[in-house]
């Protein structure tokens, strides 16, 4: 019933290719002026450095990134997607032509500082509901492009990932309700369309609702912004009929409170909306390191 998606070795480099060559178009335009600074012969040794604790995403982007500006590079990575790393390790290497790792730096440390980022926001929600059944959830709220790219960082940080788009999955929420004119006539049309979505689920906001929409098949439910009470009364009532998801304000305090009331699924929209980037480095061997 839930979305599995494709984060095979083949498909992640596509993907980051995609996002890549969009991302360098953007930066380099009709050229580096400033890496044109730099003898094309040069080759040079890069390290990039984590500057703190964090789990690291982004490996496919790096080497797109790095590969795109210079196919002949060497890259050696010392951890890998999913793994943790520690404050001043090195994370990877790098052996190339300076000019090239240059005009990469900035795109590929973007793309590495986003989702780990992502990741190890992830890890941490995901450590805070550890013991329950509860699993973390991502949402739509990504930014706009990398939406893949940003769930397979939940990924990597032990989360579980929503629908893709509006296009897999139906999900039906409190406006869809109300111009439908209600939950019988809204679950009628979507039982028409299960064929063609990955799942079904929809939003409620009382448990009279909860109960409704238990009487008209629903196999799937968020509740929305419900306090704790209203959601030990609703996994109570829902007797595992339904998967129950939480949505809706939850912050990383609450957490273990919500996961012990029983629900199957938390959904945090922060875990790729509001995240702070990772901080990594890249230094050359015999070149100035960083880029404004």
């Amino acid at each position: 019933m839930l979305k599995t998606f494709d984060f095979s070795a083949p498909a992640l480099r596509q993907l980051a290719l995609a996002d890549v060559q969009r991302a360098l178009a953007e930066d380099v335009g009709s050229g580096d002026l400033t890496a044109s600074l730099i003898d094309p012969t040069r080759q040079t040794h890069a390290r990039v450095l984590a500057r703190e604790a964090a789990v690291l995403c982004g490996q496919a982007w790096v080497q797109a990134a790095v590969l795109q500006c210079d196919p002949a590079a060497d890259i050696t990575w010392h951890v890998h997607d999913g793994q943790r790393c520690q404050p001043h390790q090195v994370v990877l290497e790098i052996a190339g032509n300076a000019q090239a790792l240059l005009t990469a730096e900035r795109t590929a440390l973007n793309f590495l500082q986003l989702l780990s980022a992502v990741a190890t926001k992830t890890a941490t929600y995901v450590a805070a509901v550890q013991g329950t059944r509860a699993q973390i959830v991502d949402t739509r709220k990504t930014l706009p492009g990398l939406r893949l790219a940003q769930k397979y960082a939940v990924r990597m940080g032990g989360g579980t990932n929503h629908r893709v788009g509006l296009y897999d999955a139906i999900l039906i929420k409190e406006n869809h309700i109300a111009a439908a004119g209600g939950i019988p006539q809204v679950m009628a049309q979507a039982m028409l369309l299960q064929a063609q979505a990955d799942f079904i689920e929809i939003e409620v906001e009382t448990l009279q609702q909860l109960e409704q929409a238990l009487d008209c098949g629903a196999k799937m439910v968020l509740l929305d912004n419900m306090d704790l009470p209203t959601l030990q009364a609703a996994v109570r009532i829902n007797a595992q009929r339904a998967i129950l998801e939480i949505s809706g304000g939850v912050t990383l305090q609450d957490l273990p409170a919500l996961a012990q009331t029983g629900v199957d699924r938390i959904s945090i929209g922060g875990l790729t909306k509001d995240v702070r980037a990772t901080d990594y480095s890249m230094r050359f061997s015999d070149l100035p390191a960083r880029s404004a």
